[in-house]
């Protein structure tokens, strides 16, 4: 039974991680008996600016936001769970985890990334042990309190995704999704009009129902069932939901989904209509020539790149926009354009304060790029300055090799 485990873990995990958290939700106190709920209590200016913030890759300013709400809510599982969500993003986005492009399939597993900060993993900690606390009581008084079951189902997803992505402890990530799941399952039972609930439960199905045929009769002997049909039209309720306040989060989804799926227009059009809806979110702009480029579209992949990375010269975006830099060298390498792809490659380089593990992972790849071009001077300069920048990282250990032995296209 190891192996499907495995399968399953995996794939949940795939499903866990977007750009944004698993679920947004209100950040006013849920009222005592509310009537037929359709959907979390409304936001307050509070929690409408710190999403906004938090969207466009503004943390720091969300989770000020937050923080000032959770003062003025401090027995609010929804401001608590606000809080926690731009904690948690904010950590994963400085781990370097929150390009959709690590989870077009499962070698994300296997690749290193920085280690978060350890004051940040207790005050993510604390977080979701306080609002479980004041979830878990409220539901033991009365257990059909569909805000309730909401909001713990949220936390249960983030502390899924928290102890995948941080911690890398694969079962004990897969127990709080299957929570998480659960709660949302009951919320719709209760209240089947709740449509945010539907994106927690929309994520498993598509990923239980992704699994192999044998790995999906294994784990439904123990009771984990899904349809990846079903999966997608649930998460394009939420989505299409203009009231929901989950639909950001359901398109973010959707878009890796149907990404997965081949399903490319579709996936275009969803992350477009996002990157218009956050403009200072360089990540949902970027989606756009990922997806130009994965359906042959170059040229206009090439363009779109090229114009993200001017709008980010120009400071109209939040975020790493020498991403746009790499991911063109990485375009143009597989077209064996070896001196346009050196080229952008280094302008990751002329960026103030770009991502360290960007910067070199683009040296690396320019320094090779120049051996095959039989520019050995220039190669070796870019493998010295790979080490130079971090010695003890993966690129600065294939540097040395490339030192000692010119690079080669296998």
């Amino acid at each position: 039974m190891k192996r499907p485990y495995r399968t399953l873990i995996i794939t949940l995990c795939i499903g866990l991680v977007c750009l944004v958290s698993t679920a947004s939700v209100a950040a006013t106190m849920p009222p005592q008996q509310p009537p037929a709920p359709v959907s979390p209590p409304p936001e307050d200016n509070l929690a409408r600016t710190g999403f906004d913030h938090f969207y466009n890759l503004d943390y720091e300013r969300a989770i000020r936001d937050f923080e000032n709400d959770l003062r003025g809510h401090p027995d609010d599982t929804f401001a608590i769970n606000h809080l926690l969500t731009a904690r948690l993003f904010h950590e994963l986005y400085g781990m370097g985890v929150l390009d959709t492009s690590y989870y077009s399939n499962n070698s994300f597993l296997s690749q290193p990334h920085r280690k978060p900060d350890p004051k940040e993993q207790q005050q993510i900690k604390q977080l979701i042990n306080s609002a479980l606390k004041l979830e878990d009581d409220r539901l033991e008084h009365d257990s059909k309190d569909v805000n309730t079951l909401y909001a713990r189902g949220v936390t249960r997803g983030l502390r899924a995704t928290y102890t995948a992505l941080v911690e890398r402890s694969w079962f004990a990530a897969l127990r709080s999704a299957l929570g998480a799941r659960r709660d949302h399952q009951r919320v719709l039972e209760l209240a089947p009009a709740y449509t945010d609930a539907k994106m927690v439960v929309g994520i498993h199905n598509y990923v239980v129902g992704s699994l192999p045929w044998g790995v999906k009769v294994a784990v439904a002997v123990v009771g984990i069932g899904g349809n990846k049909k079903k999966g997608i039209e649930y998460l394009y309720d939420v989505a299409n939901c203009s009231a929901c306040q989950a639909s950001a989060d359901a398109k973010v989804v959707l878009g890796l989904f149907l990404r997965r799926e081949g399903r490319y227009p579709e996936a275009l059009e969803i992350m477009r209509s996002l990157a218009q809806r956050y403009p200072r979110n360089v990540l949902f702009a970027l989606e756009e020539p990922n997806i130009l480029r994965t359906i042959g579209k170059n040229q206009e992949a090439e363009a779109s790149y090229r114009r993200i990375f001017e709008a980010g010269r120009q400071g109209r975006f939040n975020g790493h926009y020498e991403l746009a830099a790499y991911s063109l060298g990485e375009m143009l390498r597989a077209q064996k354009d070896y001196q346009g792809a050196a080229d952008a490659y280094n302008l990751v380089e002329t960026v103030r304060g770009p991502d360290p593990e960007v910067q070199q992972r683009a040296n690396l790849a320019a320094g090779e790029l120049y051996d095959l071009m039989k520019k050995r001077d220039l190669a070796l300069k870019k493998y010295q300055t790979v080490i130079a920048e971090n010695s003890a990282t993966q690129p600065a250990e294939v540097a040395r090799k490339h030192i000692k032995q010119a690079y080669h296209a296998d």
